[in-house]
């Protein structure tokens, strides 16, 4: 990995979220790469319960400033960066009051999912390409974990196919077990459709649940991650039909020179 760049995207990762499959994978996976001289970047979401004294938060000016035009609305970015402390890692933090302030990641207190789940996670995907543009740091992966990082393989397929910075960029996206019932917002397809993205490419998100979300998410990757043990058994199928790379899953114990192979064997080759 010495010199390879990495970009990891993901919808959680401790220290600031709750430990689970993707939050702990999502900090382990860059640790390993920037253990063995590997350059990294991570972002993620800047959820309202990510208490932001505590883990010394703070926006940079020169990064924030721009609008994304989500469904037809001028929605502000705002960019903040933190350090995971022991690791010397810097995190950058995707954030906009309308989307992120409030005190919870996903859900309502009755477990709700946020209506607006879906104009979120475009709002993340856009966020995310925007930013890296503007350090003008391209990428030799691109790793993804978490659902609602899920649209980013499409835009950077799709939206952002011209963008010369990612065109040696290969996808990775990473699968988890599912990790929501229900369904986003049904209205989904066309306000990803107002980007100009065609909806016969995205028909799997005209029921946006999240085994669909991730089908979307790994037709524009360039190899799969099986992270957890269990998937789905319909995600696990339509993942089998793709003529692409798919490391099987492998323990946190285990996993380090697992995906260091997989990295430069399978997606570098």
């Amino acid at each position: 990995m010495n010199g390879k760049k990495i970009l990891f995207v993901s919808s959680e990762l401790v220290p600031y979220l709750p430990e689970n499959e993707v939050s702990l994978m999502s900090y382990e996976a860059p640790r390993m790469v920037n253990s063995k001289g590997g350059q990294i970047r991570i972002f993620m979401p800047r959820y309202g319960n990510i208490n932001e004294r505590r883990h010394q938060l703070h926006e940079v000016i020169r990064l924030s400033g721009m609008n994304l035009v989500i469904n037809d609305m001028d929605m502000p970015l705002i960019i903040k960066v933190a350090s995971i402390p022991r690791e010397r890692i810097q995190v950058y933090f995707i954030d906009n009051d309308e989307y992120f302030k409030r005190k919870a990641t996903f859900s309502d207190e009755q477990g709700n999912l946020f209506p607006d789940n879906d104009q979120r996670a475009i709002f993340f995907a856009k966020g995310v390409v925007e930013t890296v543009k503007k350090l003008n740091w391209n990428p030799d992966i691109i790793h993804v974990h978490g659902w609602m990082a899920s649209l980013l393989p499409l835009y950077l397929k799709k939206y952002y196919a011209d963008e010369p910075l990612f065109a040696e960029s290969k996808i990775v996206t990473s699968v988890y077990k599912q990790s929501f019932d229900g369904a986003l917002d049904a209205g989904m397809v066309k306000k990803i459709a107002f980007d100009g993205i065609p909806e016969d490419s995205i028909d799997h998100l005209k029921t946006p649940t999240y085994n669909n979300l991730l089908k979307v998410a790994v037709d524009f990757s360039d190899a799969v991650i099986l992270a957890s043990e269990e998937i789905p058994e319909d995600l696990q199928q339509h993942i089998s039909n793709l003529q692409i790379p798919v490391l099987p899953y492998v323990s946190l114990q285990e996993f380090e020179e697992a995906y260091a192979n997989f990295y430069n064997t399978e997606v570098l080759k």
